[in-house]
């Protein structure tokens, strides 16, 4: 069995959300901070071993760990060696705000991490406060340096691109790689259900930065197989790289690899789709597995062809952090 939909479009890659908790109040996504009415119970490490079980099965190979923020949950480490040790998972990666990366970096990797990506909206500690509501910018980037010295596969800085606030920084973050092996990612900040008006006030395209990089003798580079929506730039100059995830570009979607699960186990086909299918319910014993993987490779014939962000239609989304980004 293979995981593929109507549009001969390959899933190899799940973004396994953990949690939806986080303990920053980046202004794009949670800026009054995480708020829940009710204590949510999210997946359990056998749950987890179930769900990834399955999905390895059907042929997925990399598992990105999101939240929220992933490693506030007390049994991180415990679910990346888990979900590192299940047969067939090659690619283990996770997206983090970084805050306790300089600490535990070696304990990750030793668990079985492989690949970090950092958000790190600025490299001015004044604007990065002002993005996150945390001063936290000279301990995360030392994490990050912590990674590089351990040597994990791939270490990446997400960038969301904000208007008036950001956008000047590119020779910045271009120092910052000059003698770095890192990935740079800028990403179009995306609509969701309730910052419309921050959209409107804060949204830029990526094509921005793709001209700035184009000018400085930047090439764009063919996608590796398994990677992720980002095209990637590089420079003989330079030991880092530049990535550029624009949701908005025409054909953004044709090369979609990757599902979603929430952290209550809902299935997500698209960031952006309108339902969320319960898989919950077939994560309580071993011998529901293969009723989890009909399920699962039913729903892959309702996977659209695209999103519709440009309709102004951001399905049930209501902030990036309810479903990892």
């Amino acid at each position: 069995m293979e995981l593929k939909d109507n549009y001969d479009r390959a899933f190899p890659y799940l973004r396994l959300s953990i949690t939806d908790v986080c303990n920053f109040r980046c202004e794009y996504c949670l800026p009054d901070g995480y708020h829940c009415d009710s204590k949510p119970k999210f997946l359990d490490q056998d749950e987890i071993r179930r769900l990834v079980t399955a999905f390895a099965e059907l042929g997925v190979w990399k598992i990105r760990l999101t939240g929220g923020e992933p490693s506030v949950r007390k049994d991180f480490t415990e679910i990346t060696k888990l979900v590192s040790g299940i047969d067939g998972i090659d690619a283990m990666a996770f997206t983090t705000n970084g805050y306790r990366l300089k600490q535990n970096a070696t304990t990750w990797y030793e668990a079985g991490m492989r690949r970090i990506n950092v958000s790190i909206d600025s490299l001015n500690p004044e604007k990065f406060h002002e993005i996150t509501g945390h001063n936290r910018l000279p301990e995360i980037l030392d994490g990050v340096e912590k990674s590089l010295e351990i040597g994990y596969d791939s270490v990446k800085i997400n960038v969301v691109l904000l208007k008036g606030l950001n956008d000047q920084e590119l020779p910045d973050y271009l120092a910052y790689v000059k003698d770095r092996p890192i990935t740079v990612r800028f990403i179009e900040l995306m609509q969701t259900g309730d910052n419309l008006a921050y959209f409107k006030q804060r949204h830029l395209s990526a094509d921005v930065i793709r001209q700035q990089l184009l000018a400085q003798g930047w090439v764009e580079n063919i996608r590796e197989n398994g990677a992720g929506p980002a095209v990637n730039f590089t420079h003989p100059d330079y030991q880092g790289a530049i990535g550029l995830i624009a949701p908005y570009s025409k054909d953004f979607c044709t090369n979609c690899n990757r599902l979603r699960v929430t952290a209550t186990g809902d299935l997500r086909l698209c960031l952006f789709g309108d339902v969320g299918v319960p898989l919950r319910d077939l994560l309580a014993r071993d011998d529901q597995k293969e009723a989890l993987q009909m399920r699962i490779m039913k729903q892959l014939n309702y996977k659209k062809s695209s999103h519709f962000l440009a309709d102004g239609n951001t399905g049930i989304l209501p902030n990036l952090s309810a479903t990892g980004g």
